[in-house]
């Protein structure tokens, strides 16, 4: 009895390094040991829907005029911007031109799209994405020194800069009826579970060096782009084992709110109850944790959104809160969580962030490292990461 209170520390590190080596068999990395009783001891993960939830094998399934019709011209523009843009280039610009080096081109028929529109054009300069626009643009020059700017992005945040809407290869005004026309079309490929993005141009925009934010406006509306991400068959299963374990699995996404629901009903995630980040930003912390508490779906979030619904559940509701995340938008969320989960494969500031990382982007391999991990904390009360 004397000796315990001075062997206890030793006891519990070597009981914590052996289950390190045993979740290491399941495909789960631990980088600091305390993480292991908070893993155990999660009661709610918050999770993205991007390859997590879904397979991480975007492919562009159409791209649409304002009309609805296939329009390769919204396909080329999108090119230059995906192409040009020289941030970080995600799954949507590496599906968008893996198609058009598929597609042959109208101009050079012996070759394709994407290679075509490399050899015509250069680009001029470019206004990066960030999380709250939800967009990005390029602009670029043609060999006679016409210059255009490009921008995609999310199709609501595309609507407001769009005072045009380009409609047999000539603009016109963007009048109300078409503006609700356009929003039933995205609304229609939303319910398909196809994740929607906008193309606009603008042609001849002000002088090279200029460039900005200010400059996104009225633009022409092209179409859409319309991706599908399939879900995992495993998440499934992984989500029912977890609940059954008294995991409440949440998401928290970035992405529409519609197409988020369609996947999360797919998975077996109750969607019937949405908050979307612009009614968080008018709840308190005390609204917010009410709200969270019976809610499953958070969409159109953004990074400190995300951060700030982790601290309330912690906080106020007092869940034992995971993430798992692979983006730049994750970080915050998981350095806010009890224990941050990422993957081998996720961007160097995610992995940094996390306490677990687990080789496999699998919610199955997730789910057997907690219950792996729950082992230690029969005996060892959660101890909250520090911070």
């Amino acid at each position: 009895m004397g000796i315990t209170p001075q062997m206890l520390p030793v006891i519990v590190t070597t009981s914590l390094s052996q289950g390190a080596k045993d979740l290491a068999r399941r495909q789960v990395i631990v980088k600091e040991l305390p993480a292991i009783q908070n893993l155990g001891a999660m009661d709610v993960l918050c999770c993205d829907k991007t390859g997590t939830l879904t397979e991480d094998r975007i492919v562009l399934e159409r791209y649409l005029n304002t009309d609805g019709n296939e329009d390769v011209r919204v396909l080329r523009h999108a090119f230059l911007n995906s192409f040009f843009q020289t941030g970080l280039k995600n799954l949507i610009d590496l599906a968008v031109i893996d198609r058009a080096d598929v597609t042959p081109s109208a101009a050079a028929p012996d070759s394709m799209l994407g290679q075509s529109l490399r050899d015509r054009y250069t680009k001029v300069d470019e206004v990066p994405f960030d999380f709250s626009r939800r967009r990005l643009s390029v602009v670029v020059a043609d060999a006679q020194g016409k210059t255009q700017m490009v921008t995609k992005g999310a199709a609501e945040e595309m609507l407001e800069i769009c005072s045009f809407v380009e409609v047999d290869g000539a603009a016109q005004p963007l009048t109300e009826d078409k503006l609700a026309q356009i929003r039933q079309q995205v609304a229609g490929l939303n319910a398909e579970g196809l994740r929607v993005i906008a193309v606009a141009q603008k042609t001849n925009p002000r002088c090279v060096g200029e460039f900005g934010i200010a400059d996104e406006c009225d633009m022409v509306l092209m179409g859409f782009l319309a991706f599908l991400d399939p879900p995992k068959a495993s998440a499934v299963g992984a989500i029912a084992t977890l609940e059954a374990k008294g995991v409440a699995v949440k998401v928290l996404t970035g992405d529409n709110d519609r197409v988020a629901a369609t996947v999360c009903e797919q998975i077996g995630i109750d969607a019937s109850n949405v908050l979307l980040g612009s009614e968080i930003d008018a709840l308190d912390d005390a609204e917010l944790a009410e709200r969270a508490e019976n809610t499953h779906l958070f969409a159109k979030l953004s990074p400190l959104q995300k951060a700030r619904l982790v601290r309330v559940m912690r906080e106020l509701l007092g869940h034992t809160v995971g993430f798992m995340g692979d983006g730049i938008n994750d970080a915050a969320a998981m350095r806010a969580s009890d224990c941050g989960i990422s993957v081998d494969s996720a961007v160097d500031i995610a992995k940094e962030s996390a306490d677990i990382i687990l080789l496999q982007k699998d919610l199955g391999v997730l789910e057997r490292g907690i219950i792996e991990a729950a082992a230690p904390t029969a005996t060892y009360s959660s101890t909250s990461r520090p911070r």
